[in-house]
């Protein structure tokens, strides 16, 4: 267990966040040399009722989804099912005679998108932004959304392949910028496996590590643990927070046709403990090799070029990060703005969910909040640097 001084600065600190009104409440574990070393939870999931935070509320995950999306794919490509630098339109007809934007003008482009490109976000697929890439996802998120409860659902092949004909932002391997890849490597999973994602998630993922409380939506009996999301009131206060963000239900109460393999999971802290713990045991949990520890140290290396690092480096809260296999790995510690692990490897989520994992450190840490636009909080930054200080 870590000591009483370390794990009274880490609730001081947690509380005064929640005091502050920077968040509604969160939990928050560490896990040292494979053992649960602290756990604490503290606030509400639901402010309005005075529903507290407990170890079992569910939260939604966003692009903490990322790396289990990218987990998925290392496990068709250790079977052989895929190379790596296959094109995508091998599998997604709306990406074949792909066109790219320069200067204001579409062209075609100079080499096809693969699923390399897509596992390190140098596709040219991106959220949205002002050129044209960008506005087709835009309006693309927006038909997304808008027929999210209409008797004609978007699907996750739909969405992939819609996203295809759109132009890309840059020349596929060029340059690195973070966007909507996941997604679509969740569409190719599909065609590969003849599954529906969500399936091939519980049946080569979930089940076998035991993950009970992860998946895309929630039966009835589980939602009365999903905590509430809140954001900034404007008066130093929060308030809720209840969009269907990026086309997720946020109530999580209906099964989805666009099951995003970018942001659409919900979890526990448990859950994602046990994803955590499988990568840093070299692919395995409670006797299940889940992945070969070679695939799982590939998995976790950084995978960029030169010239796509000056895309990620714009980032200026990963200084001293690369980025691989939709993950953040710490390349330069000394030029990091938190203390921290050569080697650390990790990904956050919109609404704040966050894991690290350190393997020189031989150490987890999670964190699950629900804040809108939150990512990596200063609160996160906090909490970490107390439990890699005292190492």
């Amino acid at each position: 267990m870590l000591n009483t001084n370390i794990t009274n600065q880490l609730q001081k600190t947690l509380k005064a966040s929640i005091v502050n009104k920077e968040i509604a409440g969160a939990n928050l574990m560490v896990i040292k040399d494979g053992k649960e070393v602290f756990y604490h939870e503290d606030g509400m999931a639901d402010l309005e009722s005075g529903r507290p935070i407990t170890r079992d509320s569910i939260f939604r995950l966003y692009s903490m989804t990322k790396p289990i999306t990218a987990t998925s794919v290392m496990l068709l490509m250790e079977r052989g099912d895929i190379d790596l630098f296959d094109p995508v339109s091998r599998y997604i007809s709306g990406f074949k005679n792909q066109l790219v934007e320069k200067n204001g003008e579409l062209v075609s482009v100079g080499r096809e998108v693969n699923i390399h490109d897509l596992l390190n976000m140098t596709s040219g697929l991106v959220y949205g932004g002002t050129d044209k890439a960008g506005q087709h996802t835009d309006a693309l998120f927006q038909e997304l959304s808008s027929r999210l409860y209409s008797e004609n659902p978007m699907s996750t092949m739909e969405f992939a392949s819609s996203l295809g004909r759109g132009p890309l932002s840059f020349e596929p391997g060029s340059y690195w910028q973070y966007g909507t890849s996941a997604d679509v490597l969740g569409a190719i999973v599909e065609v590969v496996s003849g599954m529906r994602y969500g399936e091939f998630l519980n049946k080569e993922i979930f089940e076998p590590l035991e993950m009970e409380d992860t998946g895309f939506w929630l039966p009835e009996a589980k939602r009365e643990r999903l905590a509430k999301t809140y954001q900034d009131d404007g008066n130093g206060g929060l308030k809720l927070y209840a969009e269907s963000h990026l086309g997720i239900c946020h109530q999580m109460d209906l099964e989805p046709a666009f099951e995003s393999g970018g942001a659409g999971l919900v979890s526990t802290i448990d859950d994602a403990a046990k994803f955590t713990t499988m990568l840093m045991n070299q692919g395995s949990l409670n006797n299940v090799q889940l992945l070969k520890p070679r695939t799982v140290q590939y998995l976790t290396s950084p995978s960029l070029t030169d010239w796509q690092q000056n895309g990620f480096s714009l980032w200026h809260s990963l200084c001293g990060h690369s980025y691989g296999n939709q993950m953040r790995i710490m390349t330069e510690s000394g030029k990091a703005g938190l203390i921290g692990g050569q080697g650390e490897y990790g990904w956050d989520g919109w609404l704040g969910a966050y894991f690290s994992n350190s393997p020189q450190d031989s150490l987890t840490i999670l964190f699950m909040i629900q804040k809108r636009d939150a990512g990596t909080m200063s609160i996160t930054r906090k909490l970490r640097n107390i439990v890699f200080s005292s190492l």
